[in-house]
């Protein structure tokens, strides 16, 4: 055809609200040189059939942000592009059943609040004030969002569509991609029409996207980690009520949420939509016998109404003007899941210069700030604010068929489920095992997933409650604090044991590889036979990551980082390396095992099943030993606070490193054990405390910096910059009058009546006996002394700025004894 395109800046594969969003972002920043490519008509896929809900509400920061900026787009788009569009900022109400559940709404309201959103807790009286036709005398109360509602999906995409066309960006509709290839650097994106070469290629697929995903595996690919989802809703016919409701208030019927049963209810025209989540899921396009069709456009699957009894039959008792409606229409269609329900918004893990947006269970709500979240990435290779919590990289090799498919089941069947902080969601478990894993449930360990990998949480000791129930609950207070407990003091007083699998790893090699880094770090290198932080930034000087630097040689080096950064670390790295091939860097995460062992006693126990090692070397220092006979590395560190190193052991060597060590007397403990202890010392967490909504001067690391070397880093000119101007933020350390909890991450921070920062971590420090918060606040508030109010849970409680130094052992003696 000769006027299909045959170059492109950016080939964007489907034409759903996410991918259109995408174009529409780019365009109106001028990079108008796209084109998106739909295989049928625009909304072809899931966006046609979907409900059109517009919720502000999310439990996860950086989510919530992206809708909120949805929504607020879509409330002026139609004006803006000149299409007009049915959207109906309705309100919506979520009901609470429990005291728990309230408790989440609390954190929420906050965390809105702090994003300039106006949310309200209610009463069972207020409830019934927003929507009359419910039943509320069974509820504890409720939330109501005055600026949720519902829009037409197929208006706001064909919106989009408009205003992408209208700034530049170009449409092929019926147009199939059939494969793709690699020139240099060049992607060839290929279709029935012709083929189109680009420099960036975007994946949003929608429930494609796997399929799509297997054309890049001979690039570096990976299968895409999804699974197609059948959900239900179905229409009632027109009643009368809604109908007079609607023409006396000006407005449709507030949307109810009942998160505890698991259903959306809303006004459609003048009936109702029902649209369950429910616990008897299904699954489709999983099995060889059930394979996808080459074009499920524009179709559906056939009703299964008989999952969704219970489901209607309680929301007929919260409304009852439900049950006089009848089912006129059910809409049974595939939607896609990502294993923890968040979309896949970044960098194609593997794959240079491709992006992901796909695997949207709540693609409308999302679809706006998707597109402005992807562009950023296309455009800048950095995001506004830090999207860790969608990037497609937070799955490694661990998420298989079996485990999408389990964790979907599950995810979809607890789509409003309270993600409560000591409870381990069951499925997809086992994926990679430690060494020592039969060891550590014979000690009563609890386990918890850590990019795949199992590891304890806590001991339990025999008749302690390790019942899924006794984790549900926002307090501090379980069967597990016991076990903190006394992990902790077996730390502080004697010594403790942590077997540590999956520490990311990699080697790094080559002449001119200390150079290398140099030009990479904001700060300075070890010497050899040393180690210490090192912190890469972006443009802007904000923490892209924390990496710890071991220094074998002049230019041989591990760097090593968080178990769940293993793919993002791998790729910052390897992207930035010299075209010429001269450094070499290989990820050895599986080849190597980690005990931590730490505590006043742990040099003695140590000592006595140790050879050839010096264990009176300082801090920070490094060397080469037997433990067991078998060969180490002796890393003189301790995240915990204490004397201790890291023992790495070749993976097959580390149950015998591991069982002469818990010989010696050392105590098992747990990853909660060690957060208690890390945070007393103020120690950062990756993607917690450390992330790119701060840059390194705010998160508190300036001691990290050196400005005055010669070599350039990214990040320098800006974070210059800010010294002379001095940082608009602070990193703080904070006790905290807290009860019965611990700050959440992203809780207010308030100074009077003004909220001045957030909460990045918070937990109880079993050693100072005070519970702690870490956290980011605005420059005046960030003073030691300072009396501010941190809110938890809907109460506000009072929080003492401490000064820079830890909480526990502040001159860091017990630490270099």
């Amino acid at each position: 055809m000769a006027d299909f395109p045959t170059t492109a800046r950016v080939v964007i594969i489907g034409g759903g609200v996410v991918g259109t969003s995408a174009l529409f972002h780019l365009a109106r920043a001028g990079w108008t040189d796209c084109v998106l490519l739909e295989k049928n008509e625009l909304t072809a896929g899931s966006t046609w059939h979907a409900a059109g809900n517009v919720p502000n509400f999310a439990p996860n920061w950086a989510v919530m942000n992206m809708q909120r900026y949805g929504a607020e787009m879509y409330r002026g788009l139609a004006d803006e592009v000149d299409y007009p569009m049915n959207y109906h900022v309705t309100g919506a109400i979520r009901l609470a059943h429990s005291k728990e559940r309230l408790q989440e709404f609390e954190k929420i309201v906050g965390q809105a609040r702090a994003q300039g959103l106006s949310m309200d807790i209610c009463s069972p009286a207020e409830l019934k004030e927003h929507n009359p036709f419910m039943e509320t005398h069974d509820l504890a109360g409720g939330l109501w969002d005055p600026l949720d509602g519902d829009i037409d999906p197929a208006q706001l995409t064909q919106a989009m569509a408009k205003g992408a066309r209208d700034a530049g960006g170009r449409i092929e509709r019926f147009s199939p991609v059939t494969g793709i290839d690699r020139d240099g650097d060049e992607w060839i994106v290929k279709t029935e029409k012709g083929d189109i070469r680009c420099e960036f290629v975007v994946n949003a697929a929608g429930y494609y996207a796997q399929r799509v995903g297997e054309m890049f595996k001979p690039f570096g690919g990976r299968t895409v980690p999804m699974v197609v989802m059948s959900h239900q809703y179905f229409l009632t016919g027109q009643l009368p009520e809604l109908e007079a409701f609607t023409k006396e208030r000006g407005q449709k019927m507030p949307m109810i949420r009942d998160p505890d049963i698991s259903y959306y209810l809303r006004q459609d025209k003048h009936g109702l939509n029902l649209g369950p989540y429910e616990r008897n899921c299904k699954a489709h396009w999983v099995t060889p016998e059930d394979p996808m069709p080459e074009d499920f456009s524009f179709q559906l699957y056939p009703d299964d109404l008989d999952r969704l009894d219970f489901y209607i039959e309680d929301a007929m008792e919260r409304l009852p003007l439900l049950g006089e409606g009848g089912v006129e229409r059910n809409i049974n269609g595939p939607i896609p899941y990502a294993p923890d329900g968040l979309p896949m918004i970044g960098p194609m893990p593997g794959v240079k210069n491709a992006f992901e947006a796909h695997s949207f269970t709540f693609g409308i709500a999302q679809g706006g700030g998707a597109g402005k979240v992807l562009s950023e990435w296309i455009m800048h290779g950095e995001t506004e604010i830090d999207m860790w919590s969608v990037d497609p990289r937070r799955y490694t090799d661990y998420a298989d068929h079996d485990y999408c498919l389990s964790k979907a089941l599950e995810t979809y069947g607890h789509e409003y489920a309270m993600h409560f902080p000591h409870h381990e969601w069951p499925a997809g478990r086992d994926k990679k095992l430690s060494a020592n894993h039969a060891a550590l449930l014979a000690s009563g360990a609890q386990m918890g997933a850590y990019n795949g990998w199992e590891r304890a949480n806590w001991f339990a000791q025999d008749g302690e409650d390790t019942s899924e129930e006794s984790t549900q609950t926002w307090g501090r207070s379980g069967p597990w604090e016991a076990g903190i407990k006394r992990e902790v003091e077996a730390v502080r007083d004697n010594a403790g044991v942590l077997d540590m699998p999956g520490f990311s790893r990699y080697a790094l090699s080559g002449v001119g590889a200390a150079e290398w880094l140099r030009t990479q770090i904001a700060g300075a290198l070890p010497k050899a036979g040393r180690m210490n932080l090192g912190y890469f930034t972006d443009s802007r000087g904000r923490i892209v990551t924390e990496v710890t630097i071991i220094r074998w040689d002049e230019d041989d080096f591990w760097i090593m980082t968080a178990a769940v950064a293993q793919w993002h670390d791998f790729e910052h790295l390897a992207k930035l390396l010299p075209s010429d091939g001269s450094l070499t860097l290989t990820d050895i995460t599986t080849q190597w095992s980690t005990a931590l062992l730490t505590g006043p006693k742990s040099r003695d126990m140590l000592a006595a099943i140790s050879e050839g090692a010096d264990l009176s070397t300082g801090w920070l220092t490094l060397q080469d030993a037997t433990v067991a006979g078998k060969p180490v590395k002796l890393f003189r560190i301790s995240f915990a606070g204490e004397l201790g190193w890291e023992v790495h052991s070749k993976f097959d060597d580390s149950a015998a490193v591991y069982d002469a060590i818990r010989a010696q007397g050392a105590a098992p403990f747990g990853m909660y054990a060690l957060n208690s202890m890390r945070i007393e010392k103020g120690y950062r967490t990756w993607k917690g405390d450390l992330s790119t909504d701060y840059t390194l001067l705010e998160g508190g690391l300036d001691r990290f910096l050196r400005l005055g070397k010669e070599q350039d880093f990214p990040g320098k000119a800006a974070l210059a910059s800010e010294m002379q101007s001095g940082p608009k933020k602070g990193f703080v350390t904070m006790i905290v009058d807290a009860p019965d909890a611990d700050a959440p991450y992203m809780s207010p921070v308030w100074m009077g009546d003004e909220i001045v920062g957030e909460t990045t971590s918070g937990d109880w420090g079993y050693r100072v006996n005070k519970s702690i918060a870490l956290g980011v606040v605005r420059a005046d508030a960030a003073a030691p002394g300072t009396e501010l109010e941190v809110e938890i849970f809907g109460v506000k409680r009072k929080a003492i700025v401490q000064e820079d130094a830890p909480l526990w052992d502040a001159e860091n003696a017990r630490i270099r004894a």
